[in-house]
């Protein structure tokens, strides 16, 4: 699509897994054009993550969609070569891998510069391109770990949890996307060229965690409070909780503002507690949480959960289901703005299946940007990129492919 945002804009995607990816696919999302490398035979790993049936996971399919990919040997001068003439059409370069890897594949900045003064290149690590830690490898658990949020996802009594997607990854990969725009407005709103090392953005994934932990840092050092995992709370701030339904459901009521807290009291049929003036505020609330959520479970237990919902919108409290995936799939809201778009797709069996997909944030025109396709078959693209881009023959694709060395 021609009208998109970043209709014009070219990616090179070095990287596997899920951060750059996830960059290259909110570039792609807006009309970028983002070719995404992957090695001979086995492409990006995350082909094979929750693999169900087939040869190419959903997961892959969702994070690598509107992008076109290209198998190159990376080990072979040929496909480094190929690189290079790539970059050198491109406007953003993105790549995940251990400091130090591009550099030692002579595919490094110097390198990159060297055949496009005006690229901007990102790169995500586990914990920089400096420091101590550089030179360690870590996937978003780790950085989750390190970066604080692991320590207070779960149960007190309990061992921290995970948040059940690599909210890490996501998080670096969003940064991601930010950098390579501000690196394009630099770029483009300056009347000098912008040195390399502000063309180079350096996002590690602890980093990015930790910039989400809000008040985290500051209320430690300030008034030596230390964090802790309290649930599905959140620490000073009730009621607001998950509770159970009569009909096996269960509700998330977010009753912690002022006002909003008085009202939920009366649906629940304890204005005794609304209008107790030690509950007056989050503080004192926070203190008596466990009498709260009692309360308010009490009420969610005898009501099917439609009914609870529909007598919370009634008072303004604000409410939700907790959705599986098949709520998802059958609610209007999503429905209505596109965040769910169907394609078919081949899923290991004899014909391919009708398969939902995430829609794209955010929306445009009061719905989701239509997606284009889902993630590509490995090397799908590898002769229309390198044939029209770099003017490649049959042979010259084949070499550079590591054909020569199946």
């Amino acid at each position: 699509m021609t009208d998109l945002p970043l209709a014009g804009v070219r990616v090179l995607e070095l990287g596997n897994y899920i951060a750059a990816p996830t960059t290259g696919r909110l570039l792609a999302d807006f009309g970028a054009d983002v070719i995404k490398v992957e090695r001979p035979r086995t492409g990006d790993e995350l082909r094979n993550w929750r693999l169900y049936a087939g040869d190419t996971s959903m997961l892959y399919r969702t994070l690598n969609r509107n992008k076109r990919s290209v198998v190159l040997d990376l080990r072979t001068d040929a496909g480094k070569r190929a690189v290079l003439g790539l970059a050198a059409r491109c406007d953003v370069v993105l790549e995940n891998f251990r400091p130090g890897t591009l550099e030692k594949w002579g595919l490094g900045p110097a390198e990159l510069d060297a055949v496009n003064p005006d690229v901007v290149l990102v790169r995500i690590s586990a914990f920089g391109q400096t420091g101590p830690l550089s030179q360690r490898p870590g996937f978003a658990a780790v950085a989750e770990a390190m970066g604080g949020l692991r320590a207070l996802v779960g149960e007190e009594d309990r061992p921290p949890s995970r948040t059940g997607v690599s909210i890490g990854d996501s998080i670096a990969g969003l940064y991601g996307a930010f950098s390579a725009m501000m690196g394009l407005y630099q770029r483009e709103s300056r009347d000098d060229r912008p040195p390399l090392d502000r063309r180079s953005m350096d996002i590690a994934l602890n980093e990015a965690v930790l910039s989400m932990m809000e008040s985290l840092v500051p209320d430690h050092l300030a008034y030596g409070v230390e964090r802790r995992r309290v649930g599905g709370r959140m620490e000073g701030i009730a009621p607001s909780n998950a509770y159970p339904c009569a009909d096996g459901g269960s509700v998330v009521i977010a009753g912690n503002g002022d006002s909003i807290y008085g009202r939920l009291m009366r649906v629940v049929g304890r204005p005794d507690l609304g209008e107790d003036p030690d509950l007056a505020s989050n503080a004192g609330r926070w203190q008596r949480r466990d009498e709260l959520d009692e309360a308010i479970g009490a009420w969610t237990s005898s009501q099917p959960r439609d009914a609870a919902l529909a007598l919370l919108e009634e008072a303004g409290v604000p409410a939700g289901p907790i959705y599986a995936a098949p709520d998802i799939v059958a609610d209007e809201q999503f429905a209505a703005r596109g965040m769910v778009q169907y394609f078919d797709v081949d899923t290991g069996g004899e014909a391919p299946q009708r398969v939902g997909f995430p829609g794209v944030v955010p929306v445009l025109d009061g719905a989701s940007v239509p997606v284009r396709h889902v993630g590509p078959d490995l090397g799908a693209d590898t002769a229309d990129v390198l044939g029209g881009l770099l003017g490649y023959s049959e042979q010259d694709i084949a070499a550079a492919a590591g054909e020569e060395r199946s």
